[in-house]
């Protein structure tokens, strides 16, 4: 086996502790869940930093990676919606969000080609914030009780976030599309 597949493989083995994390959030059993969250994050920051240090990159790290991270959140905020942890409001926004830009994605790729998916600045805070609002409910059920507005606040910036970032995506998804739509007008003249 090569080295430069054990990003990869970090990332296969952060897929599979989401089955354990939800075990354990569905049993109430926070500090685990916890743990596994940690661990889940630590090993999303070792293969990232192994991909790049070393140019271990491939196309399969850049569209897994991102999508191991997502389903890790998307089963986190559902979770914690369910057990009344989080907000609806907040899950379905940041999910409705994530659909659209996948659905664009998509669309544009079988539409006009090979489409580069790179998240934008605050796209990349968007999800820092998420992360981080997951660790601090987790850690507000498994070991310190914290001031429920501290998770309120971070909340009501993370919705924020999310629609700042879902409305910067659809303005470069257009701009990719009136640059497709203009060079193929452009080839076909």
């Amino acid at each position: 086996m090569s080295l430069s597949l054990l990003p990869n493989l970090i990332t296969i083995l952060r897929v599979f502790l989401i089955a354990p994390f939800i075990w354990y959030l569905l049993q109430g059993s926070y500090e685990n869940a916890l743990i596994i969250f940690l661990i889940a994050g630590i090993s999303d920051g070792l293969d990232g930093l192994l991909a790049k240090q070393f140019k271990w990159q491939s196309r399969f790290g850049s569209i897994t990676d991102p999508l191991a991270d997502k389903l890790l959140l998307f089963v986190a905020l559902l979770l914690l919606a369910v057990k009344g942890h989080i907000s609806w409001n907040l899950f379905w926004i940041a999910t409705i969000r994530d659909i659209v830009i996948v659905t664009g994605a998509t669309w544009f790729h079988f539409k006009y080609g090979r489409f580069e998916m790179r998240p934008s600045l605050i796209s990349k805070w968007n999800t820092a914030l998420l992360i981080l609002l997951v660790l601090l409910v987790l850690i507000n059920l498994a070991w310190y009780s914290m001031d429920p507005l501290i998770l309120d606040g971070l909340e009501w910036i993370i919705i924020t976030t999310c629609l700042i970032s879902g409305i910067h995506y659809l303005w470069l998804g257009r701009q990719a599309y009136l640059e497709q739509k203009s060079q193929q007008t452009s080839s076909s003249v």
